[in-house]
């Protein structure tokens, strides 16, 4: 493979992990495309900004792009690696939707050469590395594809998902460990090769089918462990415990390590990953579905919960606090806070106020509600009830004395200082 200061990396989608990756890379030396369908996208990174909140992400797009290192543009351009790091969302039944990473694929066919790499890093259900292998075939007759040829292949495809915690991506991308698959063993030490060039981690090497594998098994281990706090939050509830000094108490034993419940999982990544193994293999994965059930779930005990609340106080306006699927980011993909937050407005309508600092606007779901966006200091001066979707550092650092009065809903349990309410008994309200 060429020197840094010469290798053309393409990196296809500018959302939470590409322009990050781009950078990262970028930084390196190497002269990086991003193409995104996003005119706007194009034209913030070409400026030398950022369209998502990510912590050093604006400086290093700022530094990158002034030396002429990153740019974005709508069209691809030949280059020596591609990486796809697209959206997959789920359609109906949950099903996975890879429509986004085979017209990506499609769009690198246009100006595949002999000796360039592919790389898959959007998280995908096992086999899509395989069915983009297919489809460059197809496409591109006139080259040797790996899987699709006899003797050496002309171009390299792998599959590397990305493993990183938004808030934490530019580290995590260097450090943390990379499990690299190939459609072929070869196809892997090209990849390993790339990725040398910028991870500090350990680069592990298997078969792109383990390497999808392993990502969804990670998500869905989360998501598993997460249910059963949940699940443990709506037992809590119903026999009058805080579920939080039972967790803290748990987690004493030196073999327990309860995670933290919360009003639903959220995100691109655990709260969809999951699916993508039951939709392979429905009746193998029981426990995995219940996961997912029980953890959607959550979001409707909450609004339940909520909603008894506000009703019990008719003339109190309501504070939400937060809507991101986690504290200190701007990502509202797949938030369960959101998703309670919307429901809370669209039944009371002007009582309700929306805090989310990392929000210059409310989201078009609130259009019509009534409800409007404010600022922490607003809600605490004018709202008498609020509801914690968020655990922002923010809302953390407000003190007992400004919320003694306050009726409080805590999902996140970031105020455990807070005297309890009494408005739903047997219930307690925090989750």
């Amino acid at each position: 493979m060429v020197s840094d200061s010469e290798l053309k990396v393409a990196v296809l989608g500018l959302g939470y992990i590409g322009l990050p990756t781009a950078a990262v890379i970028a930084r390196t030396g190497a002269k990086v495309l991003g193409v995104d369908v996003h005119e706007s996208v194009v034209d913030t990174v070409n400026s030398g900004k950022v369209h998502i909140e990510e912590i050093d992400l604006d400086g290093l797009v700022s530094g990158v792009v002034a030396r002429g290192n990153l740019r974005a543009s709508l069209q691809i351009e030949p280059s020596d690696v591609f990486v796809i790091a697209v959206p997959t969302p789920f359609g109906e039944n949950h099903a996975p939707d890879i429509g986004y990473v085979l017209k990506a694929a499609t769009t690198i066919a246009i100006v595949l050469k002999a000796g360039d790499v592919v790389i898959l890093e959007s998280t995908s259900p096992v086999g899509t590395t395989e069915k983009v292998t297919e489809l460059l075939a197809q496409l591109r007759p006139d080259l040797k594809i790996p899987s699709h040829c006899v003797g050496s292949a002309d171009v390299a495809i792998a599959y590397c998902p990305e493993r990183v915690l938004p808030g934490r991506i530019l580290v995590e991308l260097i450090d943390n460990d990379r499990v690299i698959g190939g459609v072929t063993p070869r196809c892997a030490r090209k990849a390993l090769q790339f990725y040398r060039r910028f991870v500090r981690g350990a680069c592990v090497t298997t078969t792109a089918k383990a390497a999808e594998m392993t990502k969804l098994a990670e998500n869905a281990f989360r998501d598993v462990n997460i249910a059963f706090a949940n699940e443990l939050s709506l037992v809590a509830d119903q026999m009058g415990v805080d579920v939080w000094e039972v967790i803290r108490l748990a987690n004493r034993h030196p073999r327990v390590n309860i995670l933290s419940p919360g009003p639903g999982v959220g995100g691109h990544c655990i709260a969809v990953d999951p699916w993508f193994l039951v939709s392979a293999a429905p009746e193998r994965t029981p426990l995995i579905r219940t996961a997912r059930e029980v953890n959607d779930g959550k979001i409707e005990h909450v609004i339940a919960q909520a909603t008894a609340m506000i009703e019990a106080n008719p003339a109190m306006r309501v504070a939400c606090l937060g809507l991101a699927f986690k504290a200190n980011i701007d990502d509202f993909r797949e938030s369960p806070a959101l998703k309670v937050a919307v429901e809370i407005a669209r039944r009371f309508g002007e009582r309700v106020a929306i805090v989310e600092p990392y929000a210059a606007a409310l989201p078009a779901a609130f259009d019509g509600t009534g409800a409007v966006l404010t600022d922490i200091d607003a809600a605490i001066e004018t709202c008498g009830a609020f509801i914690v979707l968020v655990d922002h550092d923010v809302f953390r650092s407000i003190p007992l004395d400004e919320r003694v009065d306050k009726q409080v809903y805590d999902t996140r349990g970031i105020w455990p200082d807070q005297p309890h309410a009494t408005w739903n008994e047997p219930l307690r309200l925090v989750s």
